[in-house]
This record gives structure tokens, sequence and C-alpha cells, in this order.
């Protein structure tokens, strides 16, 4: 395949990109880029270039597979050098993305043009780098430090009238894209050419603008190193003449490419697009899904509701009494609203999808539904109860689903007669704004209907992550185990925010404790309850987190939990917690003694660790990486960590069963080290060779 397609019309070289599906800049393409504009450089009848990409893209980036591979000539800074020195003008033509290194190469350019559904942006803070090829020194020069700043280090996507509107490009086609961008180049022969390394730009409207900003985003990306290095070398574009602030732009490139956050969000980059590819599934028809039915009004069920008639699709809310429906409807009409204060929808648009919201109380109207999701209250013999009732009333082919926490679907599904149709559709509160959809597996749901629920995360947006049955799945396993060792270092020695600030400062978007109060204290009290009869009398239980379910304290929604919520941004420690856990340690005769962060950290992250590597032996999870997903989607944990077994392999994990074996020596019931944990480590192995 020839990676540029050139042809000539009259005097206009049209060079197009060719590296289906997205144009990345391989070496390949590079190379193949470098010696057609030196042959057009040289041809006479040749007087304006249109640069172009084929397929649907201009060019989306870098090839990411290339960064943990020895460098390739020729590298893009010389190509980009290369184009700008032309004598010739360079137009530009943009459709579908342009983006990282695809709009690096736009600004080598001496002209800019766009259809109306052009993206742009450079968005390699996201994979823990900066722009490498003068994305941070050519930008500014352009559109101003103040704008080229927000671009660069939110790493977020400038659409085409926005991109127009700052100066980013020169004009938007309303007509066919590559015959304006020719006829645009022709009126450009005759006049001087813009390039913006001769381009001088004014200084930032405020002298400490780059402190300011430094500030805000410690701030908004803590513990990451990318969007700081960023303002660095934007820095320095003011400071230094461009061929120093290239050079010094590269330098911070070369050392965050290696670097330990680096890999670990290329692996999330490449994770999030391999955790639907399953080949068990991938070429399963699902099927249609045109109307859902949801059961259930409250914070889950309206939430659901909500993301479904986002994404296009008609919703019944489905309730027990006309009481219980109006309350339900109205909590969807509150998502919407919620989504319209936020800039994400217009009044207009809420009010249109909102007449695809129907309500009922009656099971008899299940009968043109194709998806069902049961989202009620985690009591067994509840959703036993409305599932023989679904099995009754449903459509044959209908999709019978869960979203339980914790429940053994595998019970739920017996109750019908169509064991193959029921699945689990885990969401995350809010239902309409988290990302994560865990798409459970039960023992007899058909294929076609797990790849139907990888097809249902596509629609709403959401990253499905399939996973098997047991007590809470992979994400809400994993959060148990990790919050029993939080209980115990609570009668130890640490206090609630002590745990939460550790937990923060290791990069999560919030301590365990106030996800708690997030959650609902109430619904882990439930789940206690529950397993209590089985649980292993040899096990350490703490009922500090019982003792303030039994005061009434279930967290932000009672206005109390392990912190207060009196209508102030910031929630503050409940101040009866303290003597309570005093108590509780005075009671079990425990010293209480101090836990720095380090040890906090550990301690937590690694019995995530220890349990991920069970559920991965019990096939729970398919690999390393769905548990990493869950994690960084569901949870919180920070993608530049690359989630717990990709930060399991930067520690090494010879050293993680060591620090194991250490915890043991005090409490060998709670830590015991996975069989698999002990495999790999003897054959040298690591996680990411499992996925």
């Amino acid at each position: 395949m020839t990676s540029i397609k050139l042809e000539q019309i009259e005097n206009i070289a049209v060079v197009g990109l060719n590296n289906p599906p997205v144009n990345a800049l391989s070496h390949v393409l590079r190379g193949s880029l470098q010696k057609t504009l030196q042959t057009l450089a040289e041809k006479e009848s040749v007087e304006a270039i249109v640069l172009i990409g084929k397929g649907k893209h201009f060019c989306a980036g870098a090839d990411v597979r290339e960064f943990d591979k020895p460098a390739c000539e020729p590298p893009l800074p010389e190509v980009i050098v290369n184009i700008e020195s032309l004598n010739k003008p360079v137009v530009a033509a943009i459709h579908g993305s342009a983006l990282g290194g695809g709009l690096e190469l736009v600004l080598g350019c001496h002209y800019r043009v766009a259809d109306y559904n052009a993206k742009l942006g450079l968005p390699e803070v996201n994979i823990g780098i900066i722009p490498g090829a003068g994305g941070t020194q050519r930008l500014p020069r352009l559109i101003g430090i103040e704008k080229a700043t927000d671009i660069i280090t939110s790493g977020r996507h400038v659409d085409a009238s926005e991109a127009l509107n700052i100066g980013l490009i020169d004009a938007v086609s309303d007509s066919d894209l590559r015959d304006f961008a020719i006829q645009f180049a022709k009126n450009k022969i005759t006049k001087p050419l813009s390039r913006l390394s001769g381009k001088k730009f004014a200084r930032p409207v405020s002298e400490n603008f780059f402190s300011e900003h430094k500030t805000r985003l410690q701030k908004k990306y803590r513990g990451q190193h990318s969007p700081l290095r960023a303002l660095d070398a934007i820095q320095a574009s003011v400071q230094l003449p461009l061929d120093e602030g290239l050079a010094n732009e590269r330098k911070i490139f070369s050392e965050l490419r290696n670097s330990d956050q680096a890999r670990a969000l290329r692996h999330v980059f490449f994770a999030e697009r391999a955790v639907s590819k399953l080949p068990e599934y991938n070429d399963v028809k699902p099927r249609d899904i045109e109307f859902v039915t949801v059961i259930g009004g409250g914070t889950m069920g309206a939430g659901i509701a909500a993301a479904f008639l986002e994404s296009g699709l008609p919703v019944q809310l489905l309730e027990q009494d006309e009481s219980a429906l109006i309350t339900g409807l109205n909590n969807v009409d509150k998502n919407l609203q919620g989504f319209v204060e936020r800039g994400r929808m217009s009044q207009e648009e809420k009010s249109t999808l909102l007449t695809n919201l129907q309500g009922s109380t009656h099971y008899e109207n299940l009968r043109e539904t194709d998806l069902v999701i049961e989202a009620v209250y985690e009591n067994m013999d509840v959703k036993k109860e409305i599932f023989a009732r679904l099995d009754r009333a449903a459509k044959p082919d209908a999709i019978l689903a869960t979203n339980t926490s914790y429940l053994d679907i595998n019970e739920i599904a017996r109750t019908t007669n169509r064991p193959q149709d029921v699945i689990g559709l885990h969401f995350f509160s809010p239902a309409h704004v988290m990302r994560l959809l865990e798409i459970v597996k039960a023992e007899d749901t058909s294929p076609e209907v797990i790849s139907t629920g990888f097809a249902i995360s596509k629609v709403l947006g959401k990253v499905g992550v399939l996973c098997g049955v047991c007590d809470g799945f992979i994400g809400n396993r994993l959060l148990t185990r990790m919050r029993k060792q939080a209980d115990y270092m609570l009668e130890d020695g640490a206090l609630p925010w002590e745990v939460d600030r550790a937990m923060e400062v290791f990069g999560m978007a919030m301590g365990p404790f106030k996800v708690n109060d997030l959650s609902g204290l109430d619904i882990s009290w439930a789940m206690r309850k529950r397993l209590a009869p089985t649980r292993n009398p040899d096990e350490r239980y703490v009922s500090i987190a019982d003792q303030l379910c039994e005061r009434g304290w279930f967290g932000r929604k009672s206005g109390r939990g392990w912190y207060v919520y009196d209508n102030t941004s910031q929630p503050s420690p409940n101040p009866e917690v303290e003597s309570i856990i005093l108590a509780e340690s005075n009671k079990q005769g425990i010293q209480r003694r101090s836990f720095s962060s380090e040890e906090i950290q550990n301690r937590l992250v690694l019995a995530m660790v220890n349990e991920a590597c069970n559920i991965l032996d019990e096939g729970i999870a398919q690999r390393p990486l769905d548990i990493d997903i869950v994690e960084i989607h569901g949870y919180g944990f920070p993608r530049w960590r690359g989630g717990p077994m990709c930060h399991a392999d930067t520690i090494g994990l010879d050293k993680v069963i060591a620090r194991i074996e250490e915890f043991s020596r005090k409490d060998d019931y709670f830590w015991k080290v996975s069989p698999l944990l002990e495999r790999l480590v003897a054959k040298e192995k690591i996680f990411a060779k499992l996925n």
C-alpha cells in the first residue's frame, strides 16, 4: 500500500496521507511525506501544495505503538521544519481529526482550512507526554499564550467553529473540502508565506500567569507530571528563541516518553481499545435494542433511564405504584436538568428527550420491550420475585438484566425459564455520568446476549467490561477487600480523613471513606449483614461502620456519615466519628499507633492487587487489563498509574510479595499471597504479558 497518494490539479499538488484507519504518522508515512515534498519543491509546474488526509481523518497523530520502540528516521520535527521552509504555499485541508502530531503537522503548514466537522487538539498530556514536534512553540505563536495553554495542558479537542474563532484555522469550508483547499491555495500563490517560526506573539496578559496556572494544574492533575511539564515548555516559548524552545520541548518529550507515567497511560490507551475485543464474542451478532424498560426509579434506575434517553432510545420506567412512579419520573427529569446546567444539552434538547420517556405500574406493558433492566433495592427475594414476573410478562426474545452490585445472578436467573436471556448490567452511580459498565455473564447467559451487552455499552458511550459471577463481581469485590483493610487501620490507629488524604495523594479521585459516604453506608451495611451467617469466625471484623449506620448516618443522603454535609462546598470530618473509633479500639484492647501515608497506600493498594490475582485465577476477570479498566473508570484509580495491575508491574511483583509477607506477620488470615502472584514471580513474568 502506498502511504502517500499524489495528484496534480493544474498547478496545485494534492498530497494525500494514506495510512488507514486514522493516518497515524508512522515512520513509513513520515519518510514518504518527506520525499514527496522534496520532489514537489523542485517541480516547476507545482506552485502550491494541499496536504489532506485520505479516508475519514486528516491525521489522528503519532503511531503510539512506536513509542516503546527505538526512534526511526525521519523524526516528525524535521518533517515539519521542512514543510515550513518550503517556498511554495502549503495548505492543510483538515477533516475528521487533526490531533497530536497531526495538528503539529498542520502548524508547520503556511495555511489551514477545515470542514465543519473537524476536530483539532494536542492530547499528548493524556498519554503522559507533551507535544514533541513544535506544538508547545508554534501554537502559542498562532493563537496566543492563554488559549494555547488551555488547549495543550487540558488535551481537549477544539471544533472547527472554535478553531476559526481563535485563529487556529484560516477558513471553514461549506462545500467540498478538497476543492475549497485547492482554490484557497491558488489564491495564496503570489502572497507572502505565513510561517509561524517568524511570528511574534504577545506575552501573557498577567505577569503571574504561569505561576497561577501551575497552581491550578497541580490541583486538577494531582500527581500527574505531563500537564506541568507542558506548561514548562510553553513558558520557554516566551523566554527562548524558536530553535532553543523546540530543543527544550524535545528534551522534555524524550524524558517523559519512557517514564513510568507515560508507560502506564499508554497501557490504559491500549487497554480501553482492547477491553471489548474478546474473540469468542466479536463475531456474534447482537440483538436489536429499540425500546428499554427500567424497573425502579430511585437513584440508580433514574440514572440508567437518563443514560438511555440521552443515547436516543425510548425508555419506559416501571414502578410499583403511582406515587413511586411520579417520584421516579421526577428523578429522571432532574438528571437531565443536570446535563442542561452543565452545558451538556439545551433545554429544548432535554424537552425532546423527555417525549421518549413514559411511565407504567403494570408488567403487562412490557410486551414491546427489547431490554428490561431491574434496578431496585439490593434484596435477593425482591429481585427473584421481579424476575419471575418478568419471565411471564416479557416477550420471548427480551433480554432480562439486573443491576445488582453483589448478588448471585445465577440464582436470579434460575427463577426464570429463560436463563440464557439473563445478564448482569452493573452500572455505577451516578449511572448517567459514570462510564463503567460491568457486563456480568451468568452460567447460562448466551453469547448473543453478551454481545448485546457490549453493544449497549457502546450505544451509551460507556466502557463495558466482561466479568463472571461472584460476590461483588470485579469492582465491588476489590472495594470490599480494600475497605476491610481500611477498617482495620481505623481500629489500629488511623482516622478516616487520614486514610482518605493518603489515597488522594496517591492519586485516587476520592478516598475510600468519602466514596463510602457518596455511595451510601447502608449499601455496604446490607451486604455485611447478608454475609454475616457465613463469615469465618477466624476473620477479624470491625463494627465501626455498623455503629454509624445504627445511628442513621448513611453518608451524603442523610447529611452525615464519616463526614458532615452541611451545604458547604467541602464536607468536614464528623466530630463524633473519632470518639466512636477510639471507644472501639479501647474495647478491643488495641494499642493505637500512627500510620504513614506510604503504609496506608501500600496496604490498600496491595490488598486490591492480591485479591485481583484471585479474581483472575478464578476466571471472574478475563485479563489483568479488565481489572485496570474497572478500577480506573469505576473507582477513580489514577489513570497515570495504569490501574492496580499495571501499578504492581511497575513496583515489581517480587516486591509486592515481599510487602504482603511483611504485613502477614501480624495478620496471616487477611494477608495470604495469591498463588497467581507466586507463579508469575517464579516464572519471571508480569501482568502485562497476560493481557
